[in-house]
Protein backbone atom coordinates (compact mmCIF):
# COMPACT_ATOMS: atom_id res chain seq x y z
CA UNK A 1 0.00 0.00 0.00
CA UNK A 2 1.22 3.49 -0.87
CA UNK A 3 -0.15 6.57 0.83
CA UNK A 4 0.29 9.72 -1.21
CA UNK A 5 1.25 12.38 1.31
CA UNK A 6 -0.92 15.46 1.31
CA UNK A 7 1.48 18.27 2.14
CA UNK A 8 5.17 17.80 1.69
CA UNK A 9 5.58 14.55 3.64
CA UNK A 10 7.48 11.55 2.26
CA UNK A 11 5.76 9.76 -0.63
CA UNK A 12 6.69 7.12 -3.12
CA UNK A 13 5.79 9.51 -5.94
CA UNK A 14 7.92 12.64 -6.29
CA UNK A 15 6.02 15.83 -7.04
CA UNK A 16 6.93 17.84 -10.09
CA UNK A 17 7.54 21.57 -9.85
CA UNK A 18 4.47 23.52 -10.92
CA UNK A 19 4.29 26.05 -13.72
CA UNK A 20 2.78 29.52 -12.76
CA UNK A 21 -24.13 14.65 -30.03
CA UNK A 22 -22.57 13.69 -32.93
CA UNK A 23 -20.44 10.62 -33.49
CA UNK A 24 -19.05 11.09 -36.98
CA UNK A 25 -15.77 12.60 -38.21
CA UNK A 26 -16.05 16.22 -39.22
CA UNK A 27 -14.11 15.89 -42.50
CA UNK A 28 -12.73 13.46 -45.04
CA UNK A 29 -9.50 13.46 -46.99
CA UNK A 30 -9.78 14.70 -50.58
CA UNK A 31 -8.58 12.44 -53.38
CA UNK A 32 -5.16 13.35 -54.84
CA UNK A 33 -4.86 14.36 -58.48
CA UNK A 34 -3.32 11.83 -60.88
CA UNK A 35 0.48 12.36 -60.96
CA UNK A 36 2.02 13.42 -64.25
CA UNK A 37 3.91 10.82 -66.27
CA UNK A 38 7.43 10.11 -64.98
CA UNK A 39 6.80 12.32 -61.94
CA UNK A 40 7.26 10.95 -58.44
CA UNK A 41 4.06 9.71 -56.91
CA UNK A 42 2.74 11.62 -53.93
CA UNK A 43 0.52 10.65 -51.02
CA UNK A 44 -2.38 12.78 -49.84
CA UNK A 45 -2.00 14.62 -46.57
CA UNK A 46 -4.28 12.85 -44.09
CA UNK A 47 -6.97 14.86 -42.40
CA UNK A 48 -6.97 14.22 -38.63
CA UNK A 49 -10.05 12.49 -37.32
CA UNK A 50 -12.26 14.58 -35.06
CA UNK A 51 -11.48 14.27 -31.37
CA UNK A 52 -13.44 15.75 -28.48
CA UNK A 53 -11.62 18.54 -26.65
CA UNK A 54 -13.20 17.48 -23.36
CA UNK A 55 -12.91 13.69 -23.45
CA UNK A 56 -10.48 12.96 -26.29
CA UNK A 57 -12.91 10.49 -27.83
CA UNK A 58 -12.14 9.90 -31.49
CA UNK A 59 -14.94 10.50 -33.96
CA UNK A 60 -16.81 12.67 -31.48
CA UNK A 61 -17.79 16.23 -32.30
CA UNK A 62 -18.10 18.80 -29.51
CA UNK A 63 -21.31 20.78 -29.23
CA UNK A 64 -22.76 23.21 -26.73
CA UNK A 65 -22.01 22.48 -23.09
CA UNK A 66 -24.56 21.31 -20.53
CA UNK A 67 -23.60 20.82 -16.88
CA UNK A 68 -25.93 18.92 -14.54
CA UNK A 69 -25.70 18.77 -10.75
CA UNK A 70 -26.45 15.30 -9.40
CA UNK A 71 -26.73 13.75 -5.98
CA UNK A 72 -24.16 11.26 -4.68
CA UNK A 73 -25.81 9.42 -1.81
CA UNK A 74 -27.05 5.80 -1.62
CA UNK A 75 -30.60 7.00 -2.38
CA UNK A 76 -29.42 8.40 -5.73
CA UNK A 77 -27.79 5.13 -6.86
CA UNK A 78 -28.14 4.13 -9.72
CA UNK A 79 -27.67 7.30 -11.77
CA UNK A 80 -28.99 8.06 -15.24
CA UNK A 81 -26.90 9.53 -18.03
CA UNK A 82 -23.48 9.81 -16.37
CA UNK A 83 -21.98 7.13 -18.62
CA UNK A 84 -22.35 9.43 -21.66
CA UNK A 85 -20.73 12.48 -20.04
CA UNK A 86 -17.37 13.88 -21.13
CA UNK A 87 -16.18 15.08 -17.71
CA UNK A 88 -17.43 14.16 -14.23
CA UNK A 89 -16.49 16.29 -11.22
CA UNK A 90 -17.05 15.25 -7.62
CA UNK A 91 -17.00 18.01 -5.01
CA UNK A 92 -17.43 18.29 -1.26
CA UNK A 93 -20.66 19.74 0.12
CA UNK A 94 -22.10 20.24 3.60
CA UNK A 95 -21.97 17.43 6.12
CA UNK A 96 -18.88 16.01 4.41
CA UNK A 97 -21.00 14.57 1.60
CA UNK A 98 -20.14 14.83 -2.09
CA UNK A 99 -22.04 15.84 -5.19
CA UNK A 100 -21.51 15.48 -8.94
CA UNK A 101 -21.15 18.22 -11.55
CA UNK A 102 -21.50 16.34 -14.85
CA UNK A 103 -20.33 17.94 -18.12
CA UNK A 104 -21.83 17.02 -21.52
CA UNK A 105 -20.66 18.14 -24.94
CA UNK A 106 -20.46 15.19 -27.34
CA UNK A 107 -23.17 12.71 -26.29
CA UNK A 108 -26.48 13.67 -24.72
CA UNK A 109 -28.55 10.98 -23.00
CA UNK A 110 -32.34 11.03 -23.03
CA UNK A 111 -32.50 11.63 -19.28
CA UNK A 112 -30.06 12.64 -16.54
CA UNK A 113 -30.25 12.54 -12.78
CA UNK A 114 -31.16 12.52 -9.99
CA UNK A 115 -30.79 16.31 -10.29
CA UNK A 116 -29.94 18.17 -7.09
CA UNK A 117 -29.06 21.66 -5.92
CA UNK A 118 -26.18 23.96 -6.88
CA UNK A 119 -23.29 24.87 -4.58
CA UNK A 120 -20.85 27.77 -4.40
CA UNK A 121 -17.96 25.65 -5.71
CA UNK A 122 -19.79 25.28 -9.05
CA UNK A 123 -19.51 28.94 -10.03
CA UNK A 124 -15.71 29.12 -9.94
CA UNK A 125 -15.22 25.55 -11.21
CA UNK A 126 -17.37 26.02 -14.31
CA UNK A 127 -16.09 29.46 -15.25
CA UNK A 128 -13.29 27.83 -17.27
CA UNK A 129 -15.89 26.31 -19.61
CA UNK A 130 -17.56 29.63 -20.40
CA UNK A 131 -21.28 30.38 -20.22
CA UNK A 132 -22.68 26.84 -20.05
CA UNK A 133 -26.25 25.69 -19.65
CA UNK A 134 -26.42 24.87 -15.93
CA UNK A 135 -29.09 22.43 -14.75
CA UNK A 136 -29.86 22.02 -11.05
CA UNK A 137 -32.74 21.95 -8.61
CA UNK A 138 -32.64 24.51 -5.82
CA UNK A 139 -29.94 26.32 -3.90
CA UNK A 140 -29.59 27.94 -0.51
CA UNK A 141 -31.65 31.17 -0.51
CA UNK A 142 -28.68 33.44 0.22
CA UNK A 143 -26.84 31.99 -2.77
CA UNK A 144 -29.63 32.60 -5.29
CA UNK A 145 -28.59 36.23 -6.06
CA UNK A 146 -24.99 35.03 -6.55
CA UNK A 147 -26.14 32.37 -9.01
CA UNK A 148 -28.25 34.97 -10.83
CA UNK A 149 -25.11 37.07 -11.42
CA UNK A 150 -22.87 34.14 -12.38
CA UNK A 151 -21.66 33.65 -15.95
CA UNK A 152 -24.05 30.73 -16.51
CA UNK A 153 -27.29 30.10 -18.37
CA UNK A 154 -29.61 29.11 -15.54
CA UNK A 155 -31.85 26.27 -16.76
CA UNK A 156 -32.70 25.11 -13.25
CA UNK A 157 -36.02 23.70 -12.13
CA UNK A 158 -36.36 26.88 -10.06
CA UNK A 159 -36.54 28.91 -13.26
CA UNK A 160 -39.12 26.68 -14.93
CA UNK A 161 -40.34 23.10 -15.13
CA UNK A 162 -39.52 22.59 -18.83
CA UNK A 163 -37.04 19.76 -19.14
CA UNK A 164 -37.72 18.20 -15.72
CA UNK A 165 -39.91 15.40 -14.39
CA UNK A 166 -40.32 13.30 -11.24
CA UNK A 167 -39.76 9.56 -11.11
CA UNK A 168 -42.21 8.57 -8.39
CA UNK A 169 -40.68 5.10 -8.07
CA UNK A 170 -37.93 6.89 -6.11
CA UNK A 171 -38.26 8.87 -2.87
CA UNK A 172 -38.04 12.67 -2.95
CA UNK A 173 -35.77 14.61 -3.22
CA UNK A 174 -33.86 11.91 -5.12
CA UNK A 175 -36.43 11.59 -7.91
CA UNK A 176 -36.00 14.66 -10.12
CA UNK A 177 -34.61 14.00 -13.59
CA UNK A 178 -33.75 16.20 -16.54
CA UNK A 179 -34.17 15.91 -20.31
CA UNK A 180 -31.08 17.44 -22.00
CA UNK A 181 -32.83 18.08 -25.32
CA UNK A 182 -35.45 20.23 -23.60
CA UNK A 183 -32.95 21.90 -21.28
CA UNK A 184 -30.92 23.08 -24.27
CA UNK A 185 -34.04 24.69 -25.73
CA UNK A 186 -33.93 27.02 -22.73
CA UNK A 187 -30.30 28.05 -23.45
CA UNK A 188 -29.84 28.31 -27.23
CA UNK A 189 -26.75 30.51 -26.78
CA UNK A 190 -24.92 28.14 -24.41
CA UNK A 191 -21.18 28.08 -25.09
CA UNK A 192 -19.68 25.62 -27.55
CA UNK A 193 -17.02 23.39 -25.98
CA UNK A 194 -13.49 24.77 -26.14
CA UNK A 195 -10.05 23.84 -24.80
CA UNK A 196 -10.06 23.75 -20.99
CA UNK A 197 -6.60 22.24 -20.61
CA UNK A 198 -7.05 18.51 -21.17
CA UNK A 199 -4.55 16.76 -23.43
CA UNK A 200 -5.08 13.22 -24.72
CA UNK A 201 -3.02 10.39 -26.19
CA UNK A 202 -3.51 6.69 -26.67
CA UNK A 203 0.19 6.21 -25.87
CA UNK A 204 0.77 5.41 -22.21
CA UNK A 205 3.41 7.81 -20.80
CA UNK A 206 6.53 6.48 -19.13
CA UNK A 207 6.85 6.42 -15.37
CA UNK A 208 4.19 6.27 -12.74
CA UNK A 209 3.59 3.39 -10.36
CA UNK A 210 1.30 0.37 -10.63
CA UNK A 211 -2.11 1.14 -9.14
CA UNK A 212 -4.79 -1.54 -8.88
CA UNK A 213 -7.06 0.38 -6.53
CA UNK A 214 -6.99 3.99 -5.33
CA UNK A 215 -9.06 5.53 -2.55
CA UNK A 216 -9.68 9.20 -1.77
CA UNK A 217 -11.77 10.66 1.04
CA UNK A 218 -14.32 13.34 1.57
CA UNK A 219 -15.30 13.65 5.25
CA UNK A 220 -18.37 11.43 4.79
CA UNK A 221 -17.66 9.76 1.44
CA UNK A 222 -14.89 7.32 0.62
CA UNK A 223 -14.40 7.08 -3.15
CA UNK A 224 -12.58 4.01 -4.44
CA UNK A 225 -11.67 3.43 -8.08
CA UNK A 226 -10.48 0.02 -9.22
CA UNK A 227 -8.69 -0.54 -12.52
CA UNK A 228 -10.48 -2.92 -14.86
CA UNK A 229 -8.10 -4.18 -17.59
CA UNK A 230 -10.97 -5.79 -19.47
CA UNK A 231 -12.96 -2.53 -19.64
CA UNK A 232 -9.95 -0.23 -19.85
CA UNK A 233 -11.28 2.12 -17.19
CA UNK A 234 -11.55 2.76 -13.46
CA UNK A 235 -14.71 1.45 -11.78
CA UNK A 236 -16.06 3.67 -9.00
CA UNK A 237 -17.50 2.76 -5.62
CA UNK A 238 -18.83 5.05 -2.88
CA UNK A 239 -18.34 3.90 0.71
CA UNK A 240 -17.81 0.36 -0.57
CA UNK A 241 -20.93 0.25 -2.76
CA UNK A 242 -20.51 0.16 -6.56
CA UNK A 243 -21.70 3.34 -8.27
CA UNK A 244 -24.12 2.02 -10.88
CA UNK A 245 -25.85 3.31 -14.01
CA UNK A 246 -29.53 2.81 -14.85
CA UNK A 247 -28.44 2.11 -18.43
CA UNK A 248 -26.31 -0.77 -17.15
CA UNK A 249 -22.82 -1.24 -15.76
CA UNK A 250 -20.71 0.55 -13.19
CA UNK A 251 -19.73 4.20 -13.34
CA UNK A 252 -16.11 5.23 -13.78
CA UNK A 253 -13.65 7.08 -15.97
CA UNK A 254 -10.91 6.14 -18.39
CA UNK A 255 -8.80 8.73 -16.58
CA UNK A 256 -9.28 9.74 -12.94
CA UNK A 257 -7.63 12.88 -11.58
CA UNK A 258 -7.44 13.52 -7.86
CA UNK A 259 -7.09 17.28 -7.71
CA UNK A 260 -5.91 18.43 -4.29
CA UNK A 261 -7.52 21.77 -3.47
CA UNK A 262 -7.94 24.13 -0.55
CA UNK A 263 -11.35 23.60 1.06
CA UNK A 264 -12.66 26.45 3.21
CA UNK A 265 -15.97 27.38 4.88
CA UNK A 266 -18.33 29.55 2.84
CA UNK A 267 -20.98 32.06 4.00
CA UNK A 268 -23.71 29.50 3.25
CA UNK A 269 -25.40 26.83 5.38
CA UNK A 270 -28.08 24.23 4.81
CA UNK A 271 -31.39 24.15 6.72
CA UNK A 272 -29.75 22.15 9.52
CA UNK A 273 -27.01 24.73 9.95
CA UNK A 274 -24.23 22.69 8.33
CA UNK A 275 -21.70 24.87 6.56
CA UNK A 276 -21.30 24.54 2.81
CA UNK A 277 -17.62 24.33 1.95
CA UNK A 278 -15.88 26.02 -0.96
CA UNK A 279 -13.35 24.04 -3.00
CA UNK A 280 -10.88 26.46 -4.61
CA UNK A 281 -9.96 25.48 -8.16
CA UNK A 282 -8.05 28.63 -9.18
CA UNK A 283 -4.33 28.69 -8.31
CA UNK A 284 -1.79 25.90 -8.20
CA UNK A 285 -1.65 22.60 -6.39
CA UNK A 286 -0.86 18.91 -6.46
CA UNK A 287 -2.69 16.14 -8.24
CA UNK A 288 -2.64 12.39 -8.78
CA UNK A 289 -3.44 11.20 -12.31
CA UNK A 290 -4.65 7.64 -12.90
CA UNK A 291 -4.73 5.97 -16.31
CA UNK A 292 -4.06 2.49 -17.68
CA UNK A 293 -3.63 0.95 -14.23
CA UNK A 294 -0.86 3.36 -13.19
CA UNK A 295 -0.60 6.53 -11.09
CA UNK A 296 1.50 9.66 -11.64
CA UNK A 297 2.19 12.43 -9.14
CA UNK A 298 1.33 15.68 -10.89
CA UNK A 299 0.61 19.35 -10.38
CA UNK A 300 -2.19 21.56 -11.62
CA UNK A 301 -2.21 25.22 -12.60
CA UNK A 302 -5.15 27.55 -13.26
CA UNK A 303 -4.08 31.21 -13.07
CA UNK A 304 -7.51 32.84 -13.46
CA UNK A 305 -11.17 31.78 -13.27
CA UNK A 306 -11.47 32.13 -17.05
CA UNK A 307 -8.41 30.02 -17.88
CA UNK A 308 -8.39 26.27 -18.25
CA UNK A 309 -6.53 23.92 -15.92
CA UNK A 310 -3.15 22.50 -16.94
CA UNK A 311 -2.18 19.05 -15.69
CA UNK A 312 1.60 18.72 -15.48
CA UNK A 313 4.11 15.96 -14.80
CA UNK A 314 7.75 17.00 -14.80
CA UNK A 315 6.65 20.47 -15.87
CA UNK A 316 5.07 19.14 -19.09
CA UNK A 317 1.41 18.74 -20.03
CA UNK A 318 0.40 15.18 -19.18
CA UNK A 319 -1.66 13.24 -21.75
CA UNK A 320 -4.84 11.64 -20.45
CA UNK A 321 -6.35 8.45 -21.85
CA UNK A 322 -9.10 9.20 -24.37
CA UNK A 323 -12.50 8.69 -22.78
CA UNK A 324 -14.51 9.98 -19.87
CA UNK A 325 -12.48 12.06 -17.40
CA UNK A 326 -13.26 12.07 -13.68
CA UNK A 327 -11.91 14.85 -11.47
CA UNK A 328 -12.20 14.40 -7.70
CA UNK A 329 -11.82 17.70 -5.83
CA UNK A 330 -10.18 16.48 -2.62
CA UNK A 331 -9.10 18.54 0.39
CA UNK A 332 -5.32 18.86 0.13
CA UNK A 333 -4.91 17.67 3.73
CA UNK A 334 -6.44 14.27 2.87
CA UNK A 335 -4.01 11.78 1.23
CA UNK A 336 -5.05 9.25 -1.37
CA UNK A 337 -4.17 5.60 -0.84
CA UNK A 338 -2.77 3.47 -3.66
CA UNK A 339 -2.85 -0.32 -3.61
Amino acid sequence: MVVLASAGATAVLALAACSGGGNAPTGTASLPSTPAANSPSTSPTPVPEARSLLSGRLGMKDHRVLVVKMDNTPEANPHSGITQADVVYLEEVEGGLSRYAVVYSTLFPKIVGPVRSARITDIELLRQYGKVAFAYSGAQPRMLPVLAQADLYDVSADQGSKGYFRDYSRPAPYNMFGVPKELFQRAPQAVHAHDVGFRFSTTVPAGGVVAHRVSARYPSTKVTVTWSPSQGRWLAAMNGQPAMATEGGQLGGTTVIIQYVEVTPSPYHDVLGHNTTMSHTVGIGRALILRNGRAWAATWSRPTPESGTRWLVGGQDFPLAPGQVWVLLINRIRPATIR
